[in-house]
């Protein structure tokens, strides 16, 4: 179940980490009313066949969870997107990537609360694997405009995100870019 909608993007952009992109790129931008997100990749991508399947909660490949017969995060993200006044937009083409466009009336009651985008920023950009990702954060109630690239940090930190160290590290640069 998806609580915010950090945790919806978490799993849209886990689902890029999976497809074996190597270039991912994230961006959020934030009004007083709107939460727009774009999730874009370079990984294996669907055919429409598979794409219109995906969005169906009674489907999965059984690949990324054996045993599961269900898939819920697309089939979540529309429900809340349509639900709330929202809007969403799935490309993909297969052997080049996917694109997942979503769109959240933050003034619409039934929307869920945004979440910690710090804690994402940090979660997304450990997931283990050989990928880059571009993150780029905006919020115009708030006046924050920043981009974060994972190689960039990788190699600032030493050329690896995974150790506690590195993770505080992270953490402190990625709080420091919200003020």
């Amino acid at each position: 179940m998806h609580y915010t909608l950090c945790d919806m993007i978490a799993d849209i952009t886990a689902n890029s980490v999976e497809a074996g992109a190597t270039c991912i790129a994230l961006e959020c931008i934030q009004t007083k009313d709107a939460f727009n997100v774009t999730v874009a990749d370079n990984g294996k991508g669907m055919s429409s066949q598979t794409l219109m399947r995906a969005k169906d909660p009674f489907y999965t490949d059984g690949k990324k969870h054996p045993g599961r017969k269900v898939g819920l995060g697309i089939p979540f993200l529309i429900q809340t997107a349509e639900e709330t006044d929202g809007f969403w937009d799935i490309q993909s083409v297969p052997g080049k990537g996917t694109k997942v466009i979503m769109g959240f009336n933050l003034a619409n009651i039934d929307t869920p609360p945004v979440g910690n985008l710090q804690d994402l920023f940090l979660d997304i950009l450990t997931l283990p694997g050989n990928y880059d990702m571009d993150i780029h954060r905006k919020d115009d109630e708030a006046k924050l405009d920043y981009k974060l690239n994972r190689n960039e940090l990788k190699d600032a930190l030493g050329g690896e995100l995974e150790s506690a160290g590195s993770q505080i590290l992270l953490r402190k640069f990625i709080e420091s870019q919200e003020v």
